[in-house]
């Protein structure tokens, strides 16, 4: 998700003079959590703050805290996606209470989607008939170009060994790409297939049993056999992919071409084939040939050469079975349930799937997401909100530019260039200033598959469409109901919907240092990611330059290679441990945002003294805060699977890895050495 990174603020944006003037809502509100922000409830004292902070802040909550059946976790951002779930369902269920030929077309679409989705009585009759010629045609299958057009079918949605899709050219941001990348795995990372950790080996046999007992769902014979080859297959493919670190390196994985190099790099994979099933055209508008980028460059032939040898026989049962886990959700409940067996009990732990109008409410917000989002803003999302947040959001950036004008070990010729980059971010916050136009877009209410392939489709097209226009730099990459935010380097953009925007990230009525600690250091780490270790190789225009002097640079990979020596040492799980390379850019903007959200606080003050409140300074209170942003329970299953296979390291060490590293936490608990997370000073990283 992101981090934090405080600001400068104007005269104190969340100063107490602001927050008594009724600026942020008026001193006759109550913060959702405690007196003052901090439910100091959660607290567990007996667990000194250098020995776990994220326990101290959160062992007395973690003891009675309980993760319901359909969850992966719970904390502070499952509560708010919660929120943002019932939202949405009151929207939909006013929806449904009008009179068809008073909705307007666009809130007809969305009713639509949602009955269609709904009506399981009509799914079950149906059986498998709705996906009968998609089966019927991948059974047919016959030759290698027959595969690849499979593979490049975008109604379909099947697996494919490389990935492709519409991009921004990083070098060239004001032009749209076409991006090739590996792809071909049912398992979250190529280490599932290669590890022999025992946990892992079990995932891998419940995969393989997922596999034929899909098969057989389908009525294919012999269904022991095909899971077999099936598995082999994605084991060869994983021996060949490349790592997520690897995969995370930006100048690693910028290889544009054109289309004929593209051949000459994989002679064995049937491009023809798998290029024209998308519609792509393949000469520009100047007549010359089109160039794609190419990621991970060199596993393309490894990868085409798997192609060339695997028997169509094997294609077919690849394509097929996951061909069906892409349609689980809108077959018969037998074939749901048993996608949601493995993907969702074995590799994040929850036993019970999520009720199906909750799951409704996720299919709306990904298909007809800013159709849903129009109506999320204009129930939950006031302008006043909208303007406060876009003067944090401002000040936060202030903060960031004087901390950089004050950083020992960059140079003057980089920071006149981070200096630049700073002024050209561009903030985009709540919900698009542009909404997505869903004309073209056909839903049928007794079509969840057909509304499903539709949809996928009209994002494709619209895509295809505009390959040879400018880019459009308004559009937005979540929906406003997301429980996220991001950061764009081909934008240089910070981007914050509307449903983040909230407590306990952000509260009107809390004390300042608190939310300093929480929307402050989200903002903080948003920020920050235009500077981590593949953000800073993007320059103010989002152009992928380098722009930093060789000395600054290897200071900052200094920095970084002790971060990702830090991060290796923790360890979730007996035996499993955190990825410092895969996790860096998120490790890095956790630590940046913090510090910069601490450093915004003390400007904030003008001077003044922090406030104490109920014994707590305010250095206290915005630590605790992060801590309490941060506060999650994990199913066992989850934490292993986000461990290997995401760039977020688990909540426990968001909160541990970046307080140890700033002195002023070291002051404010009075950390002593020898305690479990003390870091001598020489140690400790700082960043910004």
């Amino acid at each position: 998700m992101s981090r934090f990174a405080v600001v400068v603020v104007l005269c104190g944006l969340l100063c107490a003079a602001c927050a008594s003037s009724g600026q942020w809502g008026g001193a006759a509100q109550k913060p959702k959590l405690g007196a003052w922000g901090v439910d100091l409830t959660s607290l567990d004292t007996a667990v000194k703050p250098g020995d776990d902070f994220f326990l101290h802040v959160n062992g007395g909550w973690l003891k009675t805290a309980e993760i319901p059946a359909d969850r992966a976790s719970t904390g502070s951002f499952q509560d708010l996606q919660i929120l943002s779930e019932e939202r949405l369902k009151t929207i939909v269920a006013d929806l449904e209470k009008k009179p068809e030929d008073r909705l307007p077309v666009e809130e007809r679409k969305l009713r639509d989607l949602y009955d269609a989705f709904m009506d399981t009585a009509t799914i079950e009759a149906k059986g498998l008939t709705a996906v009968r010629a998609d089966l019927d045609y991948l059974a047919g299958l016959k030759t290698p170009d027959d595969v690849a057009h499979a593979m490049g079918s975008v109604r379909l949605s099947t697996m494919s060994i490389f990935n492709i899709g519409m991009g921004v050219d990083d070098k060239n941001p004001n032009n749209y790409s076409v991006n090739l990348g590996q792809a071909g795995l049912g398992l979250p990372d190529r280490d599932y297939y290669l590890s022999s950790d025992a946990a892992i080996v079990k995932t891998r046999t419940a995969y393989r049993k997922y596999l034929a007992d899909m098969m057989a769902l389908a009525g294919l014979d012999d269904s022991e056999a095909r899971a077999d080859r099936v598995l082999a297959l994605e084991t060869e493919i994983a021996k060949v992919s490349w790592t997520r670190a690897d995969r995370r390196d930006e100048d690693k994985v910028y290889n544009p071409m054109p289309v004929s190099a593209l051949k000459t790099l994989a002679p064995d994979f049937a491009w023809d084939a798998f290029l024209a099933e998308g519609g792509i055209p393949l000469k520009k508008p100047d007549g010359n040939e089109r160039y794609v980028i190419v990621a991970e460059k060199t596993a393309f032939a490894p990868l085409a050469t798997i192609f060339k040898n695997t028997p169509v026989s094997t294609w077919r049962d690849y394509l097929t079975v996951h061909y069906l886990h892409t349609f689980a959700a809108y077959l018969p409940k037998r074939f749901d349930d048993l996608a949601f067996s493995f993907y969702g009990t074995v590799l994040t732990g929850r036993t019970k799937q999520l009720d199906r109008q909750t799951r409704a409410m996720h299919l709306l917000d990904q298909q007809l997401g800013e159709a849903l989002g129009k109506l999320y803003v204009a129930r939950y999302f006031p302008p006043q909100s909208k303007a406060k947040a876009d003067r944090l959001v401002s000040n936060l950036l202030k903060a960031y530019q004087a901390d950089i004008q004050t950083l020992d070990w960059m140079g003057p010729a980089t920071r006149a260039k981070a200096l630049e980059k700073i002024h050209q971010f561009t903030p985009k916050i709540g919900y698009p200033t542009k909404w997505r136009d869903y004309t073209a877009l056909k839903v049928e209410r007794g079509e969840p598959v057909g509304n499903a392939q539709r949809a996928t489709m009209y994002e494709w097209n619209r895509d295809v469409g505009r390959i040879n226009q400018p880019v459009d730099r308004s559009e937005w990459g979540m929906t406003p109901s997301t429980i996220n935010a991001y950061y764009n380097p081909s934008f240089n953009e910070i981007v914050f919907p509307a449903a983040i925007l909230q407590a306990p990230f952000f509260d009107p009525a809390a004390d300042d240092a608190v939310n300093y600690g929480a929307i402050g250091a989200v903002i903080g780490h948003e920020i920050s990611h235009g500077f981590d270790d593949q953000g800073s190789k993007y320059d103010g225009k989002g152009v992928f330059q380098d722009w930093w002097t060789k000395e600054d640079r290897a200071n900052f990979d200094a920095r970084t290679t002790a971060l990702v020596k830090q991060y290796d040492a923790y360890e979730p799980l007996p035996g499993l441990h955190v990825i410092g390379k895969n996790t860096l850019g998120e490790n890095i903007a956790d630590n940046a945002g913090l510090a910069i959200a601490l450093k915004a606080y003390h400007l904030s003050l003008n001077g003044r003294p922090a406030p104490v409140i109920d014994g707590y300074s305010g250095d206290q209170r915005l630590f605790l805060s992060f801590g309490q942003v941060w506060r999650t329970k994990m199913r066992e299953s989850a934490i292993r699977t986000q461990t290997m296979s995401n760039e977020h390291t688990v909540a426990e060490f968001r909160v541990i890895g970046p307080t140890r590293n700033m002195d002023a936490w070291y002051d404010a608990f009075g950390v002593k050495p020898g305690e479990k997370y003390d870091l001598a000073p020489s140690e400790r990283v700082h960043l910004w």
